[in-house]
């Protein structure tokens, strides 16, 4: 039989080996089995040895230089710092979010908390408005007991003011002297006097009324007492 040329071509971990094998057919008939052998023990050995080629020609990696090794510390280091710092900026995002939230909140209820305080201070107001306008409501002698208070006195006082007054004018809002100009229920002297109390003095109740029991606080300390010296002097 006539010696061939046969090329084998083996792939080993990812290295392609040609071996040229000379005078065996790979490819023989089945009789010629102690030829396979052979030509399967050279092509064993063409790739053990093309791995040692490939083994040696491959180069070995180098050992990092300590500044090398430090430069890669520094770089995982950094690495780890910003993570962690990315880390820190969201939770303090969060916490900012959380703190705005309730820094709204806490202005929403002090709102709420001013504006029912304005209504309670608004109602209070126009129930201190009301009880005013209701003490100069009625006849002379009503608002003259409402009044009584505002000046620390009990209703006791208002028997002597009554005498007081009904002596002086009869509680008459336009009872004038005609022998001095003393005018009105308590007879202010001269009558002009009660204009600082309001300029409808000459017609209006309220506004004599308030002048002449400021009058007694400030000169008699009661009406009581200045109903006692009218008695005494028969005046006041």
């Amino acid at each position: 039989m006539k010696a061939k040329r046969s090329v084998a071509v083996l792939s080993v971990t990812g290295i392609v080996v040609v071996s040229v094998v000379a005078g065996i057919d790979l490819f023989s008939s089945p009789g010629s089995s102690s030829a396979s052998e052979q030509v399967s023990g050279r092509a064993e050995m063409a790739v053990l040895n093309s791995e040692k080629v490939h083994t040696a020609a491959r180069p070995s990696a180098k050992p990092q230089s300590a500044e090398a090794q430090a430069n890669e510390v520094i770089r995982m280091r950094n690495q780890i710092e910003a993570v962690e710092a990315q880390h820190k900026a969201e939770q303090e995002a969060l916490q900012d979010q959380s703190d705005l939230k309730q820094a709204a909140k806490n202005a929403a209820i002090k709102r709420y908390k001013a504006l029912q305080k304005t209504e309670a201070n608004s109602r209070e107001e126009r129930a201190s408005r009301d009880a005013e306008r209701k003490k100069l409501e009625g006849t002379p002698k009503e608002v003259a007991i409402n009044l009584l208070p505002d000046h620390g006195w009990s209703e006791s006082q208002f028997s002597c003011l009554e005498k007081l007054w009904n002596k002086e004018s009869r509680w008459r809002v336009d009872a004038d002297n005609p022998g001095s100009t003393a005018y009105g229920i308590p007879q202010a002297l001269p009558g002009y006097r009660m204009a600082a109390y309001g300029s409808d003095w000459r017609t209006n109740p309220v506004v004599q009324i308030k002048w002449g029991l400021d009058y007694i606080e400030n000169t008699y300390g009661s009406p009581c007492s200045a109903w006692g010296h009218s008695q005494a002097k028969g005046w006041y």
